[in-house]
């Protein structure tokens, strides 16, 4: 796969993909490459003085503002989230992580339109996310916890990215019944299930002969219909299978230039409201600025692209040696693939970022 482009040679860098840690050059100055509102927080210098102690029994204040413990810089947080055994759990790492700082955390539950829609339906832009975000600027919980990926591209008034915690894998993974299967070795003709066009399209493009259908759904729901026959391959976020514990089921984790995988797949996006000065600040102890970096250039080749969260096309920033490596590539609906690698310092890459998903646009 591949092609020369903007950022030069296609090689593949076959290293783990989940730690953002221990890159050469750090994403500062990189950071003035990306839009004003999407580069890292500054710390406050002092807590807000209008937030308030104490709060009312059962939620939190009426003007949505984060109540603070009786003693003490802690606070109450109160983080919504989908019912979803993985959105639990995933919302469960950042409980967790504030928790053990001392701040108490309460979980509020909140039905999304993704999860009410029947499950064949082709979810849209930021189903999984709507809901969560509009009970936040009301003010009925404090934080949302979403996957980074579901996020929408334009931004939510009111509310911003406090933090992106440290991700998971970013790959792609193969599932099936039996086991020990790779993209290669599976028969022709075998039924792949994906919710994906860009899974759909690169999977068909690496290999001819696979018959591609629709399966929708959350993660425990689509393995539950492979194990009952409704499938004989499934294709999704290894990073969602690895946060259940199901990481023993994954055949073959996909090489990311074989099926890019969806620009910030793997990683969590905390959200809060942008007045909110001291949660901002206690959240953004839980932010990892190479994460941050490499979530925001890769969001930014899907915004230049003009695609959104199921835009047939995949971008990954990676660490390298010398800095960060970007892939990016797309596909159209004839199955023409194009696609570039390039690796160099963070200011060389975040600069790159805009006119490659310019590029990649072309494709469509």
């Amino acid at each position: 796969m591949g092609g020369a482009g903007p950022a030069g040679g296609a090689a593949a860098d076959r290293r783990h993909l989940g730690a953002q840690r221990g890159a050469g050059h750090g994403p500062r100055r990189a950071q003035r490459q990306l839009p004003r509102h999407r580069r890292a927080l500054q710390r406050p210098a002092a807590a807000t003085p209008g937030l308030q102690r104490g709060g009312r029994a059962g939620g939190g204040r009426e003007d949505g503002r984060v109540p603070r413990l009786a003693r003490g810089p802690k606070l109450k947080i109160r983080i919504g989230t989908r019912g979803s055994r993985l959105a639990l759990v995933q919302t469960g790492l950042v409980a967790d992580r504030l928790r053990a700082v001392g701040h108490e955390v309460e979980l509020v539950p909140i039905v999304t339109e993704g999860d009410v829609r029947p499950v064949d339906m082709v979810p849209g832009e930021g189903v999984f996310v709507a809901a969560i975000a509009r009970a936040l600027r009301a003010g009925e919980i404090d934080v949302a916890v979403h996957s980074a990926k579901d996020v929408p591209i334009a931004d939510e008034p009111g509310l911003t990215i406090a933090a992106y915690p440290e991700r998971a894998d970013a790959r792609d993974a193969l599932v099936t019944r039996a086991g020990g299967a790779t993209l290669e070795t599976l028969p022709e003709g075998a039924v792949v299930g994906t919710d994906s066009p860009r899974r759909e399209g690169f999977v068909l493009a690496a290999r001819k002969g696979l018959r591609v259908i629709p399966l929708h759904g959350n993660v425990d729901s689509r393995l539950r219909r492979l194990d009952e026959g409704a499938v004989e391959v499934l294709v999704l976020a290894a990073a969602g299978i690895d946060r259940l514990g199901e990481g023993s089921r994954i055949d073959q984790r996909l090489d990311p230039t074989v099926v890019p995988p969806a620009p910030a797949q793997g990683a969590l996006a905390i959200q809060a409201r942008s007045g909110d000065r001291e949660l901002l600040a206690a959240l953004g102890e839980l932010d990892d600025p190479q994460v941050r970096f490499a979530i925001e250039t890769e969001r930014t080749v899907l915004e230049a692209s003009g695609g959104g969260c199921r835009a047939p096309l995949g971008a990954l920033v990676m660490p390298s040696d010398d800095g960060y490596r970007l892939l990016a590539y797309a596909i159209n609906a004839e199955g023409r693939v194009r696609g570039t690698s390039g690796s160099g310092p963070a200011d060389y890459i975040g600069a790159r970022a805009r006119p490659i998903g310019e590029w990649l646009a072309e494709a469509w």
